[in-house]
This record gives C-alpha cells, sequence and structure tokens, in this order.
C-alpha cells in the first residue's frame, strides 16, 4: 500500500520508477479535496506553484494526471457540459494518493533550492555587453521583481478567503517577500554597477 512505502519509495505503478516531482505537484493540488479538471489544475498551479517551484505545462499536468490514475492515486470522471461542449473530465485524489502525497511531505529529503539566474548569468558576462546594457537588464528585472511581488500578494490575499488555503497563503506571502528582496537586490547592483570602472 503506498502509505506504507517511505515517501521516495512512491512509484508509478506501470514503470516502478519512483514519481517525479511533477507528480506530487499536481497530487498536492488535488489533496485540497476538489475534484479538478486538467485546466482547473493549471490555472492552480499558475497562482500558487509557479511563485515558488514552477507552473507545468497543460502537457505535463495530463500526462501527469494519466500516470497517478495508473498508479491509483487518482480516480477521474466524465461531466456533461450544459454549453454544447464536450464533456469535462474531472480528477479527484484517492486514499492511495493522499497517503502517499502525505508520506511525501513528511519524509522526502530536504534539498538545496536550485538557483537557475538568467540575469545574473547575463551580468556576470557584463564583459561583452555593450556600456549601459547590464544596467537596464537589471531594470527590467528589477521591474518583473516587482509585478511578480505584486501577483503573490494578491494571490495570498484570495487564498485567505479559504481556510483549507492557509498553507499555500504562507507560501504565497514567502514569495511575496522573495521577490521584494529581488526587486531591491537589483537596485543595490544597480548602485553598485555606477562604482565598477571602465
Amino acid at each position: 500500500m503506498a502509505g506504507k512505502r517511505g515517501a521516495e519509495d512512491a512509484e508509478d505503478l506501470g514503470t516502478g520508477r519512483p514519481l517525479p516531482p511533477t507528480s506530487w505537484a499536481v497530487l498536492g493540488l488535488l489533496s485540497f479535496e476538489r475534484e479538478l479538471s486538467g485546466y482547473d489544475l493549471k490555472k492552480w498551479a499558475d497562482k500558487s506553484l509557479g511563485f515558488f517551484y514552477w507552473s507545468p505545462s497543460f502537457s505535463q499536468i495530463y500526462s501527469e494526471l494519466k500516470r497517478l490514475e495508473g498508479a491509483g492515486y487518482v480516480t477521474s470522471r466524465t461531466v456533461p457540459q450544459t454549453t454544447g461542449n464536450r464533456d469535462k473530465r474531472i480528477y479527484a485524489i484517492t486514499d492511495a494518493g493522499r497517503a502517499a502525497v502525505r508520506e511525501w511531505a513528511r519524509g522526502a529529503p530536504v534539498e538545496p533550492p536550485v538557483l537557475k539566474h538568467g540575469v545574473m548569468l547575463r551580468l556576470w558576462l557584463g564583459h561583452l555587453l555593450e556600456p549601459g546594457r547590464a544596467a537596464d537588464v537589471l531594470r527590467e528585472h528589477q521591474a518583473y521583481a516587482e509585478k511578480m511581488r505584486d501577483r503573490a500578494g494578491a494571490d495570498a490575499e484570495a487564498a485567505r478567503d479559504d481556510p483549507s488555503w492557509a498553507y499555500p497563503e504562507l507560501v504565497l506571502r514567502w514569495a511575496e517577500r522573495y521577490y521584494a528582496a529581488e526587486r531591491d537586490l537589483a537596485a543595490r547592483m544597480l548602485a553598485d554597477l555606477q562604482n565598477l570602472t571602465p
């Protein structure tokens, strides 16, 4: 049974391989006890996971749903649509899926975050840029960070309306502070750029 295995041992029953992180993300979204379509899952991922992990594409979500259903971690059913569109398939977590994702959340090893900062890579190559381009890149990044800070704050406020989203709200508040720090670091780096000798 899934709940009796270690978190790292939960597997895709079709291949015998451990589940990838995207599986845990999709299963986690379903753990809030709602039946959701693939489209709903994508919207929820964009409003939460995308701030601190990544937001899987539609194709990744549907691929993971198929894998999770094959593993017995989710079930699906078709719901007729009244608007004339084709029927909608919605998914729900099973008891085995809830046990597996709970075990994963409790026992997965704490991994250091992976930082892939494209802006910093470009600035690291600043000696190859035209004068002023590094500052332009930093200003663009600063504006992006501020936009993301605003979005994370708005999504945290929306999460506040649903008591079952208390922990996602907590993480969204972290994301809001993270992007504020990115914005502030860009401002400091702009000041540091002015001190560089040409």
